[in-house]
């Protein structure tokens, strides 16, 4: 049986930004490759300002590469403009931030739903209550669909954002600093959450963390530093 084809591939991208007052630019990513296989959970560390966010940023073609090539799903993001993109980053990917980004004035499930209201798609637009529904029930927040953020926990927004992010039934999960601004116990539960979310879903997880222990309990590390991508061994 021939091997399927990575979800996600990098090849030799760079970035870089024009540096204030400075005659070069500065180079956050240099020349990094990856390959991510379908329903693999990776996450990624290292130092603050290591370029962890923008690697992340231009998987989910928030960022386009100065140079270098990202493909998903087969599909070479670098052909594609903005309107095309914009449909990608809704379908096939899912987005999960330190902050929560949740609409205030609307309840739980209005935010759940709101990724759907640009979708294509007719037939998950019209299932997308039920998996609403369903995703709720399943990160014990059944009860609280009626409720504003404002009457929830951080743990709960949180957990609240990982349902937004699949409402749509994406290939990819991406997740920056996720746990970032919550406390310890939070910090297990969802990590633990997108772990498990990540097994039943099928779908593939790149979480961006410091926590080193929140990163070990992924099925592969790898470590950004000086612009350069490399594994980090089980222990170090």
């Amino acid at each position: 049986m021939p091997l399927l084809a990575p979800l996600l591939k990098l090849a030799s991208v760079t970035r870089r930004y024009d540096a204030p007052g400075k005659t070069e630019a500065l180079t956050v990513l240099a020349g990094v490759s990856l390959e991510i296989a379908r329903g693999e959970s990776l996450a990624i560390v290292g130092p603050s300002g290591s370029g962890k966010s923008t690697l992340l940023q231009i998987m989910g073609t928030l960022d386009r590469p100065t140079s270098g090539s990202v493909t998903l799903d087969g599909r070479e993001l670098g052909a594609l403009d903005e309107l095309q993109l914009a449909s990608v980053r809704n379908r096939q990917i899912g987005f999960v931030f330190q902050s929560h980004y949740l609409l205030p004035q609307c309840t739980v499930m209005e935010n759940v739903l709101v990724p759907t209201l640009a979708c294509a798609d007719a037939a998950l637009r019209d299932g997308a209550g039920g998996r609403a529904e369903r995703l709720l029930e399943r990160v014990g927040l059944g009860q609280r669909k009626s409720h504003r953020p404002g009457e929830l926990s951080g743990g709960e927004r949180q957990r609240v954002a990982v349902v937004r992010a699949l409402i749509n039934q994406p290939q990819l999960l991406l997740a920056d600093e996720p746990t970032g601004s919550l406390d310890h116990a939070s910090a297990l539960q969802l990590g633990q959450l997108l772990l498990e979310l990540n097994r039943e879903e099928g779908v593939t997880l790149v979480l961006v963390t410091h926590a080193l222990d929140l990163a070990r309990r992924m099925g592969r590390v790898m470590g950004l530093t000086d612009g350069q991508l490399k594994p980090v061994e089980p222990g170090a």
